[in-house]
């Protein structure tokens, strides 16, 4: 019998994990995160969509024999100012083995497909071994796509991986989720038609319950340090940290500008984008203090190139709020008072600065 045989059978490998769930609940104590109880109910809420999307993660997509693309962070599992936007998918590889991405295009404004070294579960680290998006994708006459991901350069569409690369990140960006269609896609590993997974081990289940708290805990840790970090310029929206911004997984197509913002009831935040480059596309959204985009689902939290309302000379003011001013552009605080917020520039050769304050909303014209 192995040792993780006898862990499984007397019970130590279920009672670690779970001491491990109540250490992770420490994240949310952080000495400067938010302590009333409507912040602290997002922490802990926060807690069990990172669980669940480590589980899934760790445990039921994790055989790189036979990966699957999944969608990891949507409307009910957030991280890291995860962009309403976007739809995410991701698979576990192995750079033994070579790849077969196949599907449709579809319609959607970006499609862009990476290797990458994910360490979220180990350092917070999410380095990118290989990108391809839509503008170098050769397609078939009605949409088809095939994508190889290998080592070694292959003709055609071809992804590389690196020696480290341990999973594909696929990033669909919409600017009008309502008329645009999203890629529909697959992957395979090449030769594995006959091939059958083996049945779940006493092994398997150990390291996927490890990872998916280790997941949980290391990105909780990373992103609450994150919004710490963005304290000493609240209320402000310089640009980010663009080598940790990639570092952490970021798009290499991206510019990003992070901070915090922090709002009495009878103030706004204006932000003005008075130079709008040339770009595939620009976001803003609002997020909670544990970076999650607020709720895209039942309240306007973000604007884009598409949805913005644009002034006469072709500049952009957004105006944030807890409550209707009566302007366009306007984004929700959906009930809450403190948080933190990404300005995107998608595409763009260059990344104009952004002008932006407080004020009373009685001033606000």
């Amino acid at each position: 019998m192995s040792d993780a045989e006898q862990r499984v059978i007397d019970g130590t490998a279920w009672e670690q994990f779970c001491d491990a769930l109540k250490e992770a609940g420490k994240i949310i104590q952080s000495e400067k995160a938010p302590k009333d109880a409507f912040n602290q109910a997002e922490g802990y809420r926060y807690l069990t969509r990172l669980l669940r999307g480590g589980l899934e993660s760790f445990l039921e997509y994790r055989d790189p024999m036979f990966p699957q693309l999944r969608c990891g962070a949507h409307e009910t599992i957030k991280l890291g100012a995860d962009n309403p936007d976007n739809r995410y998918e991701s698979a576990t590889i192995n750079p033994k083995y070579d790849y077969r991405i196949t599907g449709t295009r579809g319609s959607v404004d970006y499609l862009g497909i990476s290797s990458i070294i994910n360490k979220y579960a180990v350092d917070g680290t999410m380095e990118v071994t290989g990108h391809i998006d839509h503008r170098q994708m050769t397609l078939g006459p009605d949409g088809e796509l095939e994508i190889v991901i290998s080592r070694e350069e292959k003709p055609g569409n071809w992804l590389p991986m690196a020696a480290g690369s341990n999973s594909i990140t696929v990033r669909q960006t919409f600017q009008d989720r309502i008329n645009e269609k999203r890629a529909e896609l697959k992957i395979e590993r090449i030769g594995a038609s006959d091939d059958r997974p083996e049945p779940l081990s006493a092994e398997k289940l150990e390291r996927g319950l490890q990872g998916a708290v280790k997941f949980m805990q290391g990105s909780a840790q990373m992103f609450e340090n994150w919004a710490e970090s963005f304290l000493p310029t609240l209320n402000e929206l310089p640009p980010a940290d663009q080598a940790y911004c990639q570092a952490i997984g970021g798009d290499p197509n991206i510019f990003y500008f992070h901070s915090a913002w922090k709002l009495e009831e009878d103030e706004v935040f204006i932000i003005e984008a008075p130079d709008i480059p040339e770009c595939q596309t620009w976001n803003f959204q609002l997020d909670n203090w544990w970076m999650e985009s607020l709720d895209y689902r039942h309240h306007t939290i973000h604007v884009n190139k598409h949805t913005a309302h644009y002034e006469a000379d072709g500049s952009v003011r957004v105006v944030v709020s807890h409550t209707d001013p009566g302007v366009p552009n306007w984004i929700e605080t959906a009930g809450h008072r403190i948080g933190t917020m990404c300005w995107r520039w998608i595409g763009a050769e260059r990344h104009p600065t952004l002008n932006y304050r407080v004020a009373k909303l009685s001033e606000l014209a």
